[in-house]
């Protein structure tokens, strides 16, 4: 289940550093260790879609981590695979949101674990649809 997380009192969480496809500062939170970049950005009000909900059928959560963050993850499984391959602005370090829990080790140095939002999404449900009017 995605979203309703609880945030830790300040100075107890782990790291997370939203940044624009550009790299520019969005906001830096704090997370609880289990949860979800998903569920995280929607707890902080950043601009990360998710329009399934996190049932792994869209790929509108698409983010790209630093490689040294994406090599400390488990590799992604099939549906996850088969919805990045739809994910615009799709890099070797991207991943979906909801799929990716945070843990401690992830959010080392001074921004914590940094996740770059991709210039654009692409929802296959809601854009590929044909106006019915």
């Amino acid at each position: 289940m995605h979203g309703g997380i609880d945030r830790p009192a300040k100075g107890t969480g782990i790291k997370i550093t939203f940044k624009d496809s550009k790299g520019g500062l969005i906001k830096t939170v704090e997370a609880n260790e289990g949860d979800d970049i998903l569920s995280i950005a929607h707890e902080y009000d950043v601009d990360l879609e998710g329009a399934c909900e996190g049932s792994i059928a869209c790929s509108t959560c698409h983010v790209i981590l630093n490689e040294d963050v994406y090599d400390k993850l488990e590799e992604p499984g099939d549906d996850e695979n088969d919805m990045l391959d739809m994910a615009f602005g799709l890099t070797d370090t991207s991943r979906l949101g909801c799929q990716v829990t945070i843990k401690p080790e992830l959010a080392e140095g001074e921004e914590g674990m940094v996740v770059r939002l991709p210039s654009a999404t692409r929802n296959m449900f809601v854009d590929g649809k044909k106006a019915s009017h």
